[in-house]
């Protein structure tokens, strides 16, 4: 993978890891200041203090998340690209119980651009294919 690339591949396993760190700052290095992302039934919602509120709001007061990213596809045209990666989310629902879970999978289509701070995400347009959630009985040790 040429250094683009590469570093296009970072911006995405940043955001996953912002989220899973609840790393709010890290979180907002990801985006530009006027991204447009379009998280389905989830809702649209522009700029990077909306971006990075909402995902705040959804994960903070969660259990640990694992957002797992991959078959990353990276096309790099001058100051603009475009990335395409499989997402799949395990979220534990409810603090201190691991019996509950919240399952996402699906893709993510972005469009990047080189900024003065690196490359940032533009615009994101998610297609979620399944979200399944549930309790899974755990066993007593």
């Amino acid at each position: 993978m040429d250094a683009e690339k590469a570093q296009i591949a970072d911006v995405l396993i940043r955001y996953a890891t912002g989220i899973d760190f609840k790393d709010w700052a890290l979180l907002r290095t990801c985006w530009t200041e006027d991204a447009d992302c379009d998280y389905g039934e989830v809702g649209r919602y522009s700029g990077v203090d909306a971006i990075s509120g909402l995902m705040e709001q959804m994960h903070a007061a969660m259990g640990p998340t694992y957002h797992r990213l991959s078959n990353f596809t990276i096309a790099v045209d001058g100051d603009r690209a475009t990335a395409r990666c499989y997402v799949f989310a395990h979220l534990q629902a409810v603090p201190d119980d691991p019996a509950t879970w919240i399952e996402a999978l699906g893709h993510y289509d972005d469009e990047l651009a080189r900024t003065p701070d690196g490359w940032r995400i533009a615009k994101r347009t998610t297609h979620i294919a399944r979200v399944q959630s549930g309790v899974t009985a755990v066993p007593q040790s």
